[in-house]
């Protein structure tokens, strides 16, 4: 009985031995155009990685939802263009620049110069509103007393 449970712990790695995983599409080139497709488009759930990288329950669906349209036979093109007028741009990693997403484009930088702007307007005010202080002969007399005192004396 002690031998039976010895060869059983010895046989214990072998039942645990996973293969390689397969690729999900059965024709190889489909499935390598799927992922050279899928990097360009975003994972609308982890939103800062691409379809291809992500695990989420959403982007394995929408990776199988390509590799579908690829065996229909449609382009790269048609199935981006499916996918932007389901989900909209933001599908895309690198969404077109449209009249309505200018602000998006361009409105940090259009802040900055407002910024800068302000900062140097302010800056100058700032100078001709500080007045060099005028000390009084005798303000002048005092400060002159407190710097020609000896050392020994302040203590």
């Amino acid at each position: 009985m002690k031998h039976i449970l010895i060869l059983l712990f010895c046989l214990l790695p072998t039942f645990s031995y996973a293969g390689e995983a397969k690729d999900l599409a059965e024709d190889p080139v489909l499935e390598k155009r799927m992922i050279g497709l899928a990097e360009k488009l975003r994972c609308l759930v982890c939103q800062n990685e691409s379809l291809a990288s992500s695990r989420s329950e959403l982007a394995n669906d929408l990776r199988r939802e390509v590799r579908e349209q690829m065996q229909k036979g449609m382009n790269d093109q048609e199935i981006i263009d499916y996918l932007v007028s389901r989900y909209g741009d933001f599908v895309l990693f690198d969404p077109p620049m449209k009249s309505y997403t200018l602000l998006l484009w361009y409105g940090p930088f259009a802040l900055l110069l407002i910024g800068l702007i302000g900062l140097v307007v302010k800056l100058r005010k700032r100078k001709t509103e500080v007045a060099e202080a005028a000390l009084s002969a005798e303000d002048a007399q005092r400060a002159a007393a407190l710097l020609n005192t000896p050392k020994d004396s302040q203590s």
